[in-house]
This record gives C-alpha cells, structure tokens and sequence, in this order.
C-alpha cells in the first residue's frame, strides 16, 4: 500500500480526471459523436499525462529535496531511475494509441509528447513555461478533434479557451511554494471571468440542424433550450469553482492559500471542459465530463493534485 500510494502521488492521480475532458470536448467541436477512435485518444491523453508527471518530478528532484522532501523521489520511495523509465514508457504507450486512432492523431500527439518533455527538461522555469503548459493542453483538445474526425482544425477555438486557462494556473503555480505576490492569482481571476463570459455566450453550432427523423452528426443538437441552460450552469460552476480561491490567494498571496488556488484551477478544468462540450451543442458529452468532477474532488482528498 505504501509503495502503491507513492506511486498515487508521483503520478497525481486525482489530476487524471481533468483529462479525459480535453479529448472528449474536442471531438464534440467537430459536431461528431465520441467513437472508438475518440477512446484511442482518451487513453493516449492520459499516457502522455501521466508521463509529464512522472518526467516532472524527475526533473525537480533536486528542487523537491530542499522545498518538498516528502515527495517520492527525494523521501527514497521510488527510485528516479524508476520514474523516468515510467516516463519513458508512458510516452510510448501515448504515441501508439495515438498511432492507432489514425495518422491525423498521431500528426497531433507527436508534437504533443514533444511539448510535454521540453516543458518538463527545460522551459519550466523559463517564461516559457506557462505558454508550454498552455500548448499542451490544447494540443490535447486537438487530439481529440483529430482522432474522432481527422480534422482539428474545428477545434482551436475552443483549444485556445483551453489554453488561456492553462496558462493562468501555470502562472500562479510558479509560486506555489514561495507565494508572496497577487499578481499571477489576480490576471487568472480576470482570466477566468472573461472565459465563464465567453463560454456562457455559446457559439455557433459545428453542425447544422438535420432534417426531423434524420438524426444529427453529434449529439443533443437539437435541444439547444436545454443546451443552453446547461452551458450556462457549466459555466457558473467553472467560475465558482476557480474564482473564489482566487481571490483568496489575491488577498493573501501566503504559499498554502496559493496551493489552494493552483489545486481549484486544475479542478476547474472538468466544468471548463464540460461547458465547451455543451457550447458544441454535445449536452450528453458535456454531462458525462462533468461527472468526473466528483471523483475527482473524492481522491483529491486522499492525494494531493499538485
């Protein structure tokens, strides 16, 4: 159990719940259905997931053994050796089911496992770093899109949403142990109002509305009543999800209060998904995504997500 539950942390395994949102709200921007292709992506999103975080703290050991010696790797728990083969392994893992759901995925998650390891081996602790982080995942999104329909390009809308969202909790977790300034906290406040505002509007559907009895391309469109008070609450519950501590990591920048505001803005990413996915007029895929989010929130409590 020991042994199991380092391995819980080194990977972070309540965090895998925001990510099966990325491909699942992807594919929905392309107005099509989840097939078994959209699976294929599912799984490799969360191999080339898991093999940042195994890489990341890899990486970090020596930081981790003066800031966070309980972690894994500078507490003795599992051997680095061990976590950069399981990184190693991860990635390959990724490549082949990404591989398997069709050139245009693979085309998408080669670039993907190439931002996720230059992240992790050299851009973190640069300014590039949050806009890395912010690639990723919406090269993830992407994934998704290209996988289920070959074509991504529906999907970058919605990925760029992704992206300013990633790139605001990456900001704010580049303090998360230091802590002691407002100002990344305060821009992912503003960042987060802007997007609730963006995806409560809605947009155009990917799809045009099938003639009765023909069934249309995605799903739920031609409910859009209903698609729209269900976007509408995604949204809220994004927003009320990251925005209050965030505003306590503004008014008290101290290093737990700003782990409390990094934690809620990974969380924040199940509703943010599930919103984009009802923004598509996919109020099933939208439903389905949202309901990772208490699971998620139920491990969360066990192992820590960042």
């Amino acid at each position: 159990m020991s042994r199991g539950r380092a391995w819980a942390e080194l990977l972070r395994l309540p965090a895998l719940f925001t990510v099966p949102g990325d491909a699942l709200s992807g594919a929905a921007a392309t107005g099509a259905r989840p097939t078994a292709r959209t699976a294929l992506a599912v799984g490799s999103s969360l191999c080339l997931y898991e093999a940042g975080m195994a890489l990341n703290d890899w990486a970090d050991r020596a930081e981790d053994a003066a800031e966070r010696p309980g972690r894994p790797l500078p507490s003795g728990r599992i051997r680095p050796s061990a976590a950069l083969t399981a990184a190693c392994a991860l990635t390959a893992a990724g490549l082949a089911l990404a591989a398997g759901a069709g050139r245009p995925a693979l085309a998408v998650a080669a670039p993907l496992a190439a931002t996720v390891w230059a992240y992790d081996l050299a851009l973190k602790h640069t300014p590039a770093g949050p806009v890395a982080m912010a690639a990723a995942r919406g090269l993830d999104h992407l994934l998704g899109a290209a996988a289920t329909t070959g074509r991504p390009g529906a999907a970058l809308p919605s990925a760029a949403l992704l992206g300013t969202h990633t790139l605001a909790v990456t900001a704010v977790s580049r303090r998360e142990t230091q802590g002691g300034s407002s100002l990344p906290p305060l821009a992912a406040l503003a960042a987060t109002a802007l997007l609730t505002r963006a995806v409560a509007r809605g947009a155009a559907r990917p799809a045009p509305p099938a003639p009765p009895g023909a069934g249309t391309p995605g799903d739920d469109r031609s409910r859009p009543p209903l698609d729209g008070v269900l976007r509408t609450a995604l949204a809220a519950a994004y927003a009320a999800t990251a925005g209050r501590p965030y505003g306590h990591a503004v008014l008290n920048p101290s290093p737990p209060l700003t782990q409390r505001a990094v934690g809620a803005g990974v969380r924040a990413l199940i509703p943010l998904q599930a919103a984009l996915a009802a923004r598509a007029g996919a109020g099933r895929t939208a439903v389905a995504i949202a309901a990772l989010a208490p699971i998620g929130r139920k491990y969360a409590r066990r192992v820590s997500i960042t």
